[in-house]
């Protein structure tokens, strides 16, 4: 950016000395190129300034601003500039020159800017300071200082953005603030605000979480980078609760953006996708048969120390294929499955059986007269009837019309019942209940295959010397 005060030729003194002026060279060359800054620009210490005063090139050339805020100008003296635009910076040079000079022309450009600091805090994945430098494009911008900073979190407030800097002249500070979900959304770029030396930018975190544009963070060059796994807590109704690295899941996708099947001959490219919900819970082993998953909760510290609480209904996810219920996690981010309150319908357990959130196996207990004895393995949400045909079925002398039931409740109690068998009903909590890890289903004799083998064992020494004679 260059300024111009407009005025009448500017006359030399005839006792001034061309030689005090600080040229760094000759008026034949080229000036170096100026920098582009907006008008807004703030000089301080370590700018590098090319001042022209118009008619006496003797006191033209290129200026370095001081230490201390100031510039010395041959004739005129020590200047200070500090905190001031371009613009008034002309104006503060010319009236100190208009007591050497009648009515100087004088132009201000800066040649090189020094480093920029500016400080990010808030919703960012690195809060702290950040040093930068002008180049061809010119002042460093808002976006690319979130980047610097590692990107924003899914707990951010993206409408909430806020900017605080210095006054031109040092008097006091301003702040405004910035809506970068127009620059996401509709590619608003004066969203995209240029930042200056001493800026400080503030993430807020969000009162309310916006799932569509949580996903829309995600996939843009302001989210977080997720190519670092997470820690994360689950809770609740899972297999292995506790402490869990989830990582990212890599699918291949073609150069149009779309995702690749095995197989499919296509140009492609790996993407990571976010770790969300869903990638939790697979890996804590899955969710339990006694999980409540229309209520999983989701606990987040911000960096005030404040807890956003957010809700998710994975059901929605399995039923309507709802997929911004599968919330993007963060470092830090605790997943709690609560425990359902009523008996699972048929409907839901062939839904949640299917899902991705459950193990592909569990095992029970099928133990008496059945043909295979033993632990059984079988899909999430099997009855007891077909743990029963999975284990071979009953065995000769079975009891086949009543079965015992065994299970170990989270409480520390046993719930042991008899279970009257029939294999044509359904998915029945009372006849025919759901199996869950750890469920144990007992076949026992019947009174004569007792009686038979209780006669066995008192007839078996007589049976013995029998043998012997014979």
């Amino acid at each position: 950016m260059i300024v111009t005060l407009l005025g009448l030729t500017a006359m030399p003194l005839a006792q001034a000395t061309p030689a005090l002026a600080q040229s760094s060279g000759s008026q034949t060359q080229s000036a170096p190129a100026a920098v582009r800054v907006d008008e807004g620009y703030l000089l301080g210490s370590g700018d590098r300034l090319r001042v022209d005063i118009f008619g006496v090139p003797e006191y033209s050339g290129e200026y370095q601003v001081m230490a201390d805020g100031s510039v010395n100008f041959p004739l005129a003296g020590s200047v200070s500039v500090q905190g001031l635009t371009l613009r008034q910076a002309s104006a503060t040079v010319a009236k100190r020159y208009s007591e050497y000079l009648t009515r100087p022309v004088i132009t201000i450009s800066l040649l090189a800017a020094r480093p920029i600091q500016v400080a990010v805090s808030g919703e960012v994945s690195r809060p702290g300071t950040y040093t930068t430098t002008l180049n061809d494009t010119g002042i460093p911008t808002l976006s690319r200082m979130i980047q610097m900073a590692g990107g924003i979190k899914q707990s951010a407030d993206l409408k909430q953005v806020q900017v605080s800097r210095r006054r031109p002249g040092g008097s006091g500070m301003q702040t405004f603030n910035v809506d970068l979900g127009k620059l996401l959304r509709s590619g608003d770029l004066s969203q995209d605000v240029q930042l200056r030396d001493g800026d400080t930018v503030i993430v807020p975190a969000a009162t309310a979480l916006n799932f569509a544009a949580s996903s829309d963070l995600a996939n843009s060059s302001l989210g977080a980078s997720f190519d670092r796994p997470i820690s994360v807590i689950i809770a609740g109704e899972v297999n292995r609760p506790g402490p869990q690295t989830v990582r990212g899941e890599t699918i291949a996708v073609s150069d149009a953006g779309a995702t690749v099947t095995p197989g499919q001959p296509a140009t492609t490219r790996q993407r990571l996708q976010a770790p969300t919900v869903t990638r939790a819970l697979q890996q804590a082993g899955g969710i339990t048969q006694r999980a409540n998953i229309r209520d999983i909760q989701v606990r987040r510290t911000v960096s005030d120390g404040a807890e956003q609480v957010l809700k998710v209904n994975l059901m929605s996810l399995l039923r309507e294929g709802d997929a911004k219920q599968d919330l993007i996690l963060q470092e830090g981010d605790r997943v709690i499955v609560p425990m359902a309150t009523v008996a699972v319908t048929p409907e839901d357990a062939a839904i949640m059986g299917r899902g991705v959130i459950s193990p592909e196996l569990i095992t029970v207990n099928v133990v008496g007269q059945v043909e295979r004895p033993g632990a059984v393995q079988v899909a999430p949400y099997t009855t007891m009837n077909q743990a029963l045909l999975a284990a071979g079925g009953f065995a000769r002398g079975a009891k086949r019309d009543r079965v015992e039931f065994i299970r170990l409740q989270p409480n520390g109690a046993v719930d042991r019942r008899s279970v009257d068998i029939d294999f044509s009903r359904g998915i029945d909590q009372a006849k025919n209940p759901p199996l869950q890890a750890g469920d144990t289903i007992v076949v026992r004799k019947t009174g004569f295959q007792t009686f038979t083998e209780g006669l066995g064992q008192v007839l078996s020494p007589a049976l013995g010397i029998f043998g012997i004679f014979r």
